[in-house]
């Protein structure tokens, strides 16, 4: 559609709400007290609206900062407020141009507007800082933000401090105070950040006595499958909560430029990890970065510089309502999008887990919950576009399953789904090194390969996963969507574009299936490689505490279930909320387009159920993270 082309959305009546109120005030305080139809008022009009329009500049640099009295007071992070900070300045623009507009028809009745724009400095530096207003408007659109951020961010602040000096030039001395608040709050912004970066960056201001780096933190780069970097500092000198993210600046590699990444890791964890897509500009040269270390020779003498990177690290940001506070969780991201929803999920689990061992198991109570947390059940679900991806969270997604099948060992009654769904939508992302050659395959973990089931992996255990996920063990060719002949979609094609309606039957064998560019799960199952189980559900949970430890690793690693195709969500959202025996929280990360579909979702089913319409229906929270620009 045009619109998501366009990066045009369709609002939320919240939003919507908020900017009518916003600018029918401005428009009553621009026409209050006197009359548009009389031409003798028109230049009383245009001294108004611009005394109204100044008077709103404070508003929009306030809702531009990151650390701002008014995110402080509604309890909401800046990211979160951005979308009226672009409302209220598009408000302002509408407003300036009336102040202009009944000015030049106030002059064209005399012909007046080029004498005045010749030879009137105050109209001249008022028809400038439009014209840069206007370049700031367009130029803020969505299609030129994601053209090249970078470019967007450096001429964006440019055109801010220019329109300032030339509104101050323009400005009579009397309201020139519009201009020193917005002003003060930019430098009070900058002054609080530098002060803070500072202080969690220098080692002799941090906390943390075991931190890497003298004056700032080090991190590693690793390349991964699927064009991607992670980025680990061990021993980070801040903490966080799962779902925040910080500013991360490397200048070595992109000099001058911090960008938001999201800490795909857990505090208890002791590192802090991110995952970043390569796309362009410093993401590529990160990647690119993480490939020429990982090519050099074990016995390089610089090895270890060559390996990590110093950076600078700013915040954490972002803020989400506990999840622990709800029943039922579900949970679905897009591609990096997990970085967000994998730790809320581990969170939860840890919790479970750090309970468990006071709480007795109460008998015949299956409603009782453990201390710190009132979750009670957990839906995951991840979609990607192609295998080599799963490389990027197998590991906490095995070490959740394991945690959960000992909880349940012990007579929790708690239960997390896990689901990852490949689908092949575009093949330009594929692994560089094997350019398009890679085998879409389940982990070939077998019983004697099986590793010990540790809290974390070693490296080892991630060298057999990569291995597994690009082994030939099970597919002998690859064939894209395109090409696919006898695939098991609808007419032929492949099944990774079809949509999965129902996942427990799309697990179950099917002899008619020939698809080979997603797991084939079918020839998993037949070689024992696969539980045919949903979600663990056909082993008893109960025997898992005399299995071996190398047993359990392989059991939860077929707790994951992973499917080829594209999940329904509202399908998956209403199977969450039937289960559920109170309030649910919905939470998506990833595309705008994903985010716009679960919203419409949970609204159709908040309406279908009638929540809180006398029905007993419990309510639905929802929480939404986008990865546009």
């Amino acid at each position: 559609m045009l619109s998501n082309r366009l990066g045009w959305t369709s609002p939320t009546l919240g939003r919507v709400s908020i900017v009518m109120a916003d600018l029918v005030l401005v428009l009553v305080l621009c026409f209050y007290g006197v009359n548009p139809r009389d031409q003798w008022q028109w230049e009383d009009i245009g001294y108004q609206t611009g005394f109204i329009a100044a008077a709103q500049l404070p508003l929009i640099v306030l809702l531009s900062g990151k650390r701002n009295i008014i995110g402080w007071l509604t309890g909401t992070s800046y990211e979160r407020l951005n979308w009226l900070h672009r409302w209220v300045s598009r408000i302002l623009f509408l407003t300036v141009t009336i102040h202009m507009s009944f000015w030049f028809v106030s002059w064209a009745r005399y012909d007046y507007i080029k004498v005045k724009l010749s030879t009137d400095p105050i109209t001249q530096r008022g028809f400038a800082a439009w014209w840069i207003f206007l370049w700031t408007m367009l130029s803020s659109l969505v299609p030129a933000r994601r053209w090249n951020y970078e470019f967007f961010v450096v001429q964006h602040i440019t055109a801010a401090a220019g329109l300032l000096a030339a509104i101050y030039l323009h400005l009579p001395d009397e309201v020139k105070v519009w201009i020193w608040l917005p002003i003060g709050l930019v430098l009070f912004d900058r002054a609080i950040r530098a002060i803070a970066t500072l202080y969690i960056n220098i080692s002799l201001l941090s906390r943390s006595p075991k931190r890497s780096g003298r004056i700032a933190p080090t991190a590693i780069f690793q390349p991964l499958s699927g064009s991607a970097t992670r980025i680990t500092i061990e021993n980070p000198p801040i903490s966080w909560t799962p779902g925040q993210h910080v500013f991360l600046t490397c200048h070595k590699l992109a000099p001058l430029q911090a960008h938001p990444f999201t800490i795909a890791s857990v505090p208890n964890d002791g590192r802090m990890e991110f995952l970043v897509k390569s796309r362009s500009g410093s993401t590529a040269r990160f990647l690119h970065h993480a490939e020429k270390s990982l090519s050099l020779p074990a016995s390089a003498p610089d090895l270890h510089q060559r390996h990590t990177q110093s950076v600078l690290l700013e915040g954490p940001y972002g803020r989400i309502r506990p999840l622990r506070q709800f029943d039922s969780v579900f949970l679905i991201a897009g591609s990096t999008g997990a970085t967000f929803t994998v730790p809320l999920m581990r969170d939860i689990v840890s919790c479970w887990s750090k309970h468990a061992h006071r709480d007795k198991v109460p008998r015949n109570c299956p409603t009782f919950r453990l201390q710190g947390a009132a979750t009670r059940y957990i839906r995951f679900i991840w979609v990607i576009r192609f295998r080599a991806q799963c490389d990027w969270f197998l590991s906490q997604l095995a070490n959740v399953a394991r945690e959960v099948r000992q909880l349940k060992a012990k007579g929790w009654t708690i239960e997390v789904d896990m689901s990852i769904y490949v689908s092949c939508d575009e093949f330009s992302g594929w692994d560089r090194s094997a350019q398009g050659q890679q085998k879409n395959v389940k982990p070939n973990f077998k019983e004697s390969e099986a590793v010990s089931s540790t809290q974390s992996w070693t490296q080892d255990t991630k060298k057999k996963v990569r291995e597994a996920l690009s082994s030939d063990s099970v597919s002998s060719r690859f064939q894209s969507p395109a090409a696919a002949v006898g695939g098991c979609g609808p007419g032929g094609t492949c099944c990774c574009r079809s949509t999965v309606a129902d996942e427990k039957k799309a697990l179950e064998p099917d002899p008619q299936r020939h698809c080979k560019c997603g797991f084939d799960t079918i020839e998993l199952i037949a070689e024992g490689q696969l539980s045919t189980s949903f979600s663990g559900q056909g082993t008893d949970a109960s025997s898992v505490s005399s299995r071996s430890a190398e047993e359990v690793d392989t059991l939860c690693l077929s707790d994951i279930a992973i499917l080829s195709g594209r999940p329904q969500p509202q399908q998956l959202i209403r199977e969450t909320l039937e289960q559920a025996l109170g309030e649910s929280a919905v939470v998506v990360c990833g595309p705008q387009s994903l985010v716009d579909e679960v919203r419409r979702n949970v609204v159709g089913l908040s309406d279908e159920r009638a929540v809180h319409k006398g029905t007993g229906a419990q309510g639905i929270y929802l929480h939404t993270e986008s990865q546009e620009y």
